[in-house]
């Protein structure tokens, strides 16, 4: 008689995992921080190894925009598809403009990084500096993220050199690369000197990482622009939408007083968030929503006031650079996301916070 077999769980052995009661490793859903591989001895700071110690005989280059100093998801695959295309006689070089001077790019397989400083809307200086950079180091192909300010420099680029580009790829194999066509089909080119990547070439999860170095970027050239940049004006806080705003203000069930939420975060110039309880209780509009079934948010700085971090909230900020959770609960699962927790009542914290920021302003306009 055949007895039926129980289901076994299973968990991606690649997800983050924290360390829970006697050191067993536990694997949260939603969770997309801890450790990914056990601490072993290696040349990376995850114990994986080097790709290449070299020496390099040739390079392949990857040109792209960081946002708020660092690498986004576009990019990251981008850095990554050239890691895994790149021989051990190549390395993976990276000009890249904006970047922080302390991110490392090692984890993303990069070899060595050219920074530029982010000249705002320059497209003949970005230009001039990318011929330097090309003359300079001679790489065998260039890669550029297909999306926004990246697409345009590449294909200018592609055009100010009289190379050949492939745009919107796909897939890079050895017969070729792939293209998508305007609808649900897909072409098969040969490769070209440039390549615009779009999302989802390449996973960004690599079993090896690169040596990580800063070079000397070549020197800017002044070129003279044929448009001119007025600069940016800032727009209220309330009128960005959540997924562009970069200070965002959120509240949770553990918010009471709606009122002196909202006046905090209008004195500290942030777009107002919600869990999805606290919308659905009638406190906040269904547009501010963050989470798996709302908005899906990045902003620098996430402020999460009485959110106990469901997974469907912690999906919706996995790609937030700093979360601050306020929270009575020191257990609450979004105290494993965050960067920095407060274990305190929000009413206080609101309170406490707002006297500061005011305090703050009125020294400095004295």
């Amino acid at each position: 008689m055949n007895h039926p077999v129980a289901a076994i769980p299973r968990r991606d052995p690649r997800r983050p995992w924290v360390s829970g009661p006697g050191g067993i490793k536990r694997i949260v859903l939603g969770e997309e921080r801890g450790s990914r591989d056990a601490q072993q001895p290696g040349h990376g700071p995850s114990g994986k190894p080097l790709r290449s110690a070299g020496p390099f005989g040739q390079r392949i280059l990857v040109v792209g925009h960081a946002e708020r100093g660092q690498p986004d998801e576009a990019l990251i695959e981008a850095l990554a598809a050239a890691a895994v295309l790149a021989g051990p006689d190549t390395e993976v070089l990276a000009a890249l403009i904006g970047l922080d001077d302390e991110v490392s790019l090692a984890e993303l397989g990069v070899d060595r990084v050219l920074a530029l400083p982010d000249p705002g809307y320059a497209p003949q200086a970005l230009l001039a500096w990318l011929d330097a950079v090309w003359k300079q180091e001679r790489p065998t192909q260039a890669l550029f993220p297909d999306r926004g300010d990246d697409a345009d420099l590449g294909r200018r680029f592609a055009c100010r050199q009289g190379l050949r580009a492939v745009t919107d790829v796909l897939e890079i194999a050895a017969d070729g690369v792939r293209r998508r066509l305007s609808s649900a089909d897909f072409a098969l080119h040969d490769s070209a000197p440039v390549l615009l990547l779009a999302r989802g070439v390449a996973d960004a999860r690599l079993p090896f990482v690169g040596l990580g170095l800063r070079g000397d970027s070549p020197v800017s050239v002044n070129a003279a622009e044929r448009v001119r940049d007025l600069g940016s004006q800032s727009s209220p806080a309330s009128a960005l939408p959540l997924e562009e705003a970069d200070l965002i203000l959120s509240a949770g069930n553990g918010v009471a007083d709606v009122p002196s939420f909202l006046e905090l975060a209008r004195t500290m110039g942030a777009a107002v968030g919600a869990s999805r309880v606290a919308v659905d209780d009638g406190r906040f509009t269904r547009d501010k929503q963050v989470g798996a079934t709302g908005k899906t948010v990045q902003a620098s700085a996430y402020i999460a006031l009485g959110i106990s971090g469901a997974v469907q909230h912690l999906q919706g900020i996995k790609s937030c650079r700093h979360v601050i959770a306020v929270n009575l609960d020191a257990a609450a699962p979004i105290v494993k996301r965050a960067d920095l927790t407060i274990v305190e009542d929000c009413a206080a914290f609101i309170a406490a916070l707002q006297a500061l920021v005011a305090a703050a302003r009125q020294e400095k306009q004295s």
